[in-house]
């Protein structure tokens, strides 16, 4: 059985090429929160300055492996950027899901859910 270093290793320097172009974009693909932000060229200050927070703040929620979809969706437009969650499935197209952790929904004290209007 051959390694992946002895297969890539015996395709020509043009197949080897491409097959690194394309693995740069898949991994261009999937980024971290920390990762994302540096790509877009936005300081921990700026995200924490958006999302009204220390820059302590953010650094700890680029470490967290969980957050609420409406923390990360406020990271994401304080970047520039706009949250879709997407559902893959082997059988179908991806489908956007829409409706979860809307923007105008806020999570208020006690964990309630509230609107915007404070309702």
């Amino acid at each position: 059985m051959k390694t992946i270093d002895e297969k890539m290793n015996s395709l020509s320097a043009a197949r080897r090429k491409k097959i690194q172009a394309r693995a740069d974009v898949l991994i261009a693909e999937e980024m971290t929160l920390q990762e994302l932000r540096h790509a877009r060229k936005v300081t921990q200050v700026r995200i924490a300055k958006e999302l009204g927070i220390r820059q302590e703040g953010v650094s700890r929620l680029e470490k967290r492996s969980d957050l609420l979809l409406s923390t990360l969706r406020k990271a994401v437009r304080a970047m520039g950027g706009d949250l879709q969650l997407v559902a893959a499935f082997p059988d179908r197209e991806p489908v956007v899901l829409s409706g979860i952790a809307d923007a105008d929904t806020k999570v208020g004290e006690g964990g309630r859910k509230r609107t915007q209007t404070g309702k």
